[in-house]
């Protein structure tokens, strides 16, 4: 039998869930025992949506959209946890959030309805601009994806810890959004200065009396006679000999290479950071470009390689994939 806490916050949920609108808010991280029940997969259901609601002349409708994907601006307001406010998905969401100046991913729980004033796409609360490594009082151009995280890192954001961070997102892939955004993809290059030269007077110069001159007598030269063509010399054929074709010499076979397969953890614009994935799941850590590359492996056959992959996952790296060497 359930207990009469967990009755009360179900009730409460339920009520929530028909209230919606801009005022729509789900439970965030457990306070106390009369939130223990939101500790669990409960804490995620049911999702909230609510009526449409309006902001600055402006009409938002909160809909159920699972392949959510939009880059805009993001200001830190307060909440607990790594939390935050979006005007339509439903509530709770999980998203995530990339800074489009550094490329850093988090996961981050939607929680709230928001933001109800000004043109920014979400609001985050000072625990999940920490971990995007953000000073306080910025304004920060963010691409906003909703995912389905696996439980263990739902339950993390519930009690109010961090999930593990994401792949760092690629340079090319920040241009384009930059790109979508509006953004300039480059600081304007400054003028260079062009020296002008001065440019002396020309003097005035009077033109000549043409003088006279005598006539000059051009000698017309005599044609030299050309040589009588010596006869020619007789064409002897010379003797060919008949070539005998070269058996080709076989073409030497091209090793393959070798191979192995491996479990991708991520990529890291850091090394630092990198190392420390590692050494947490004991991998290894190789350049690739920009970024530093962690891997497990070479593992001897696809099912070793799907046990160990299980293992990064239930580490927290749900983002780890299997993949086949170089």
């Amino acid at each position: 039998m359930r207990s009469a806490a967990s009755l009360t916050v179900i009730a409460a949920t339920l009520l929530l869930a028909a209230c919606g609108g801009a005022n729509a808010k789900v439970s965030g991280p457990s306070q106390g025992t009369s939130e223990a029940a939101m500790r669990g997969p409960a804490g995620d259901y049911p999702m909230v949506l609510g009526d449409p609601f309006v902001v600055e002349g402006v009409t938002y409708t909160p809909a159920d959209t699972m392949n959510y994907d939009s880059v805009g601006y993001a200001h830190v307001e307060d909440g607990v946890g790594v939390s935050g406010s979006h005007r339509t998905l439903p509530l709770p969401s999980y998203v995530e959030v990339t800074s489009l100046d550094s490329g850093r991913t988090i996961l981050v729980r939607m929680t709230e309805r928001g933001p109800m004033t000004g043109s920014d796409l979400v609001t985050l609360s000072a625990g999940a601009w920490a971990q995007l490594g953000v000073s306080a009082g910025s304004r920060l151009p963010v691409r906003v994806r909703r995912v389905n995280p696996p439980e263990p890192e739902r339950a993390l954001l519930r009690a109010g810890a961090n999930a593990p961070a994401r792949m760092d997102t690629p340079q090319g892939l920040l241009t384009a959004l930059k790109r979508k955004l509006g953004l300039p993809n480059a600081a304007p290059t400054a003028a260079v200065p062009v020296a002008t030269a001065t440019v002396a007077p020309v003097a005035k110069v009077e033109p000549k009396t043409p003088t006279k001159t005598a006539p000059v007598t051009k000698a017309i030269a005599k044609p030299a006679e050309k040589p009588a063509p010596a006869p020619p010399k007789p064409v002897v054929a010379a003797k060919v000999e008949p070539k005998i074709a070269e058996k080709p010499s076989p073409a030497p076979a091209t090793a393959s290479a070798a191979s192995g397969l491996y479990v991708q953890v991520g990529a890291y614009s850091s090394k630092a950071r990198a190392d420390a994935v590692a050494k947490a799941i004991g991998g290894s850590v190789s350049s690739a470009g920009r970024v530093w590359r962690v891997r497990v492996g070479p593992h001897k056959d696809r099912g070793q390689a799907d046990a160990a992959l299980a293992k990064v996952r239930a580490a927290g790296y749900a983002d780890a994939r299997v993949v086949t060497a170089p």
